[in-house]
């Protein structure tokens, strides 16, 4: 899915690095700006058939993209390595934190459901794509009003009503905060330079009721488990502070 420098709506809000309902040409978008990374989520909602073996539930397909737009470390062609395993981390964390029940995704059993393909863009890279990624898929996905949908029991067609739209449900609300290892030093929000200098990598996940969705550590050097606790309670406390602000940025963006 692609989208083009005029869908970008100039009618977006930004508060301290967050826009909601940037692309105008999509069903739920945000753009977020940590530091000097930047990336841009756009959800396109399609019907398809749900799968065989789970037949009351929809999809949810992320793709991390990462153009040689946003950084010269990037090259044309199919996916690196990195973006793969970005695209993995957020695929694993959807469903690791069920922050959408996919039962809701799905129209009628057996016959029609929604996908959601949720392309993040990098537009900016100095590193902490992780963190970056998962704030823009939250948002966009809070962005996002799927339309009434019935089918037709003579033609066995969805109908599609676009002036009823409902909000998704979401039921957790994940955000990631990641860390690097430098020798006995630990830094949390790091940039590019401090990632290439770091002896590990560490992603720690948690939803609105401090619960861990995800630890995430690549290799590198080992951390001890009073280090790894310290970690946790940073990212903690960074979600209260990261919800604070987005929920600032939806509620600023809503009719009144």
């Amino acid at each position: 899915m692609s989208y083009s420098a005029s869908s970008v709506s100039a009618a977006s809000v930004i508060c301290k690095g967050y826009f909601t309902g940037s692309i105008t040409t999509a069903d739920g978008s945000a753009l977020v700006k940590l530091g000097n990374t930047t990336v841009i989520c756009g959800i396109k909602a399609e019907f398809a058939a749900p799968p065989i073996d789970s037949s009351n539930k929809g999809y949810i397909v992320p793709n991390v993209d990462l153009p040689p737009l946003c950084s010269s470390r990037f090259r044309p062609g199919p996916p690196g390595e990195e973006a793969q395993a970005a695209s993995q981390f957020i695929a694993d964390v959807i469903e690791n934190s069920q922050m959408i029940q996919k039962e809701d995704l799905c129209i009628v059993e057996e016959k029609i459901a929604w996908v959601l393909y949720c392309d993040i863009i990098c537009l900016d890279y100095d590193g902490n794509l992780l963190d970056a990624c998962m704030c823009a898929l939250l948002a966009a996905l809070k962005n996002v009003h799927l339309p009434a949908v019935t089918v037709n029991e003579e033609t066995g067609l969805a109908e599609v009503n676009f002036k009823e739209k409902t909000p998704l449900t979401i039921k957790k609300q994940p955000v990631a905060t990641s860390f690097v290892l430098l020798d006995t030093v630990i830094l949390v929000d790091p940039t590019a330079e401090e990632e290439d200098l770091a002896t590990g990598n560490l992603t720690i996940v948690t939803d609105e009721e401090g619960k861990l969705c995800s630890v995430y550590k690549p290799g590198g050097s080992v951390i001890t488990g009073t280090k790894l606790q310290d970690c946790i309670s940073r990212a903690t406390v960074r979600h209260k502070e990261v919800k604070k602000l987005m929920d600032k940025v939806i509620k600023s963006v809503q009719p009144t």
